[in-house]
């Protein structure tokens, strides 16, 4: 049995880790606050590009295709995967999960005849993908925490460059939606080449725009039911309004054309998309740090009660012992 110091002085070490985990837990905890403001002003700003990008590519019709962003290339070959991450750990498997869905994602690319290129914000990813063996042909650090637009922009133009020049097919990015403190979705998104996701008008509505797995799935339909009630109750609304039987539509003029207009939105769709990707996984870095520290600091909690009670065992075995030996040397000199 280990003595009655040994067993202080791992309960001192003890506290002192969960000190440590409680601070920390308070500081992801106020960043989480900061983080949640920043997606509350943001999602709308970027739901409104969204609308106002699909509208120009339905209004636009064949000659979207003549957008160099909007046009597939006849043979895809490279395909480009960035994966959003934090620059620091200490966050359950946050970090963890993005990379290894975005390794599952390469393979199912090579079934398909596609070579992944890789591009990681983030040292973790960048560490991590770096130790699988990987090349990465852009890494972006040091911003993971309280991202800045300009920094989305700068990917963005690596991402879009390397598309217009033929060097990327395709390109997708994974990342960590926000949805609570406590949950935090992998979302996979299509940023290149956008036709099918702008007319169909997926991607654009919502926080979640591809999900893996079963929840992902449940999440999408959730939304789109939402999507749906939220649709009939607004055509019930102009239905009332409007005194015929048809809802009363605003038309819109576009000048210059469409396409022009196009050529100047989808650069904007696919930077704000990243921006809010940065900062949609920021917020779930804080949430997921929080949860792991507060868990951190339980446990250590747990450990200290069972170190007290070996120190308290440990203390009555000496106890005893000295009892015997008085006892013992009593008996002899009787």
């Amino acid at each position: 049995m280990a003595s009655q110091r040994d067993v202080k002085n791992k309960i001192a070490s003890v506290k002192n880790i969960q000190k440590i985990t409680r601070a920390m837990e308070m500081v992801a905890a106020a960043r989480l606050r900061r983080a949640e403001q920043r997606i509350a002003a943001l999602r709308p700003y970027a739901d409104a590009i969204g609308r106002m990008t699909r509208q120009a590519a339905q209004a636009a019709g064949a000659e979207a295709a003549r957008v160099p962003l909007l046009a597939e290339h006849e043979s895809q070959t490279n395909a480009g995967l960035l994966l959003v991450t934090g620059d620091r750990g200490l966050a359950g498997g946050f970090n963890s999960q993005i990379v290894r869905a975005g390794v599952r994602f390469s393979v199912e690319l090579a079934e398909e005849g596609l070579r992944s290129n890789w591009y990681a914000t983030g040292r973790r990813g960048v560490s991590s993908l770096s130790f699988r063996g990987y090349e990465l042909g852009g890494q972006y650090t040091g911003f993971a925490d309280r991202p800045a637009y300009a920094d989305a922009r700068t990917i963005a133009d690596d991402l879009i460059q390397a598309y217009v020049d033929g060097r990327l097919d395709r390109v997708d990015m994974v990342y960590n939606s926000y949805v609570s403190p406590l949950t935090q979705h992998v979302t996979r998104q299509t940023l290149l080449p956008l036709t099918h996701d702008l007319v169909a008008g997926d991607q654009l509505e919502g926080s979640s725009p591809a999900v893996g797995g079963e929840a992902g799935r449940e999440i999408s339909g959730r939304m789109t039911g939402r999507r749906e009630a939220a649709g009939h109750e607004t055509a019930g609304r102009e239905a009332r309004s409007s005194e015929g039987d048809q809802p009363k539509r605003t038309p819109v003029d576009y000048e210059p054309d469409p396409e022009q207009i196009l050529r100047r939105l989808v650069p904007d769709y696919i930077e704000i998309s990243i921006y809010r990707a940065l900062v949609e996984s920021a917020a779930g870095f804080f949430g997921a740090q929080m949860t792991a520290m507060r868990s951190a600091s339980e446990n250590a909690g747990e450990i200290i009660t069972e170190y007290t009670l070996q120190m308290n065992r440990a203390r009555q075995a000496e106890i005893t012992q000295e009892i015997m030996e008085v006892v013992a040397g009593a008996e002899g000199l009787s």
